[in-house]
Parts: C-alpha cells; structure tokens; sequence
C-alpha cells in the first residue's frame, strides 16, 4: 500500500511540474537571457535576492554564473551578517534595499525570487532597482492561485510558473537559472561546467 501510494505521489508531481514546464514563456526566459547578456558586454552586475527555497536557488545559481560565465553576480542572501544587521537595525523588509544601496549600480540587473511574488522584502529591492534605473526580473509561481503576485506586475520581465505548489515553483526557479546560463555558454563557445 505504502508502494502504491508512493508511486502515485511520484506520479502527480512529475505530471504538475511537467503541465508547468510545459507552460512558462519561452519569450520571457530569453528576454531575462538578452538581459543578462546585456550585463555582461556592460561589464554590469546581476544581483539575486529571495526567501528560503527562493534563496537556495540564488545562491546555487550566483556560484554557477560566477565561475561558468565569469559574470559577477551576488547573491544577497549569503552575506548572512549584512542581511541579519539590515533586518535588525532597521526591519527585515529593508534587506535587500540595505544590501542594494551598497553594491547596485545602474545598467545592472535585479532579479527576484518568491513563489508568492509578494514578499515584501523582495518587492521593495525590486522597486529600489528600478528606482536606480536597473533592469528587473521576477522568478516566482502561481502560489495558491496567486499568479505571481505583485512581483509579476512590477518587474520588467517576469517568469512564471504556472502552479500552485511551492515545490515545483522551486524547481522550475533552479531549471529556468541553468537554461539561462547553459544558453549563453552555446551562444557564445563557453566550454567548461560545474
């Protein structure tokens, strides 16, 4: 029984993440690759910022473009000391705008990960970018029917994931970062992984 149930778990994820896959705008995906492109003949910046699973991808993704692209990219969430004195001493919806006003410059690129799309942190860094003339990109889902909140409404470009479980959010957040990179290695003769 605990088989069966099992398998049926396995099968309903792998057919929702799919259904999503499936769904998201490859139109979108390379817009957010031009963009990235964009900052790498500009000799720019791009500048992740996220919550929990929205954070993990981030950072695995900010060593990947550093290393496989030689693009300089921070992820804001791994400065653990700036990002806990920021929410200390001011408010943890100020985070990323904190870490922003120190590292952004204009021409670089701000992209935001939640699968709600309304966190509030992210969506004030988000507004800060374009405030600072910064090109602005939103990650996220259709969290509880959400259809990507107010990230999706706000950013220049904005991917969404086309389901309502955090999970596959998650998922299609990391799949969506490595097409981006693996995209820009074949176009421009990258050799070389992780």
């Amino acid at each position: 029984m605990v088989e069966v149930v099992s398998s049926i778990f396995a099968q309903d994820y792998l057919a929702d993440l799919k259904a999503a896959l499936d769904l998201l705008d490859l139109g979108q995906i390379h817009a957010f690759t031009s963009a990235v492109e964009g900052v790498m003949d500009n000799g720019g910046t791009v500048h992740f910022i996220g919550n929990g699973g929205s954070a993990g991808t981030p950072s695995h993704s900010a060593g990947d473009w550093s290393k496989e692209l030689t693009l300089p990219t921070l992820c804001h969430v791994d400065n653990v000391s700036g990002l806990t004195a920021w929410a200390n001493d001011t408010d943890y919806d100020n985070v990323f705008v904190g870490a922003l006003k120190t590292f952004l410059k204009t021409g670089d690129i701000v992209v935001g990960y939640s699968g709600s799309g309304n966190s509030a942190n992210v969506i004030n860094g988000l507004q800060y970018a374009k405030e600072m003339g910064c090109t602005t990109i939103g990650v996220g889902g259709d969290y509880n029917g959400g259809g990507g909140g107010l990230m999706a409404t706000l950013v220049d470009i904005a991917i969404i994931a086309r389901t309502h479980s955090m999970e596959r959010i998650e998922d299609i957040q990391l799949i969506i970062n490595h097409i981006v990179k693996e995209t820009i290695k074949a176009k421009r003769g990258i050799t070389g992984h992780c």
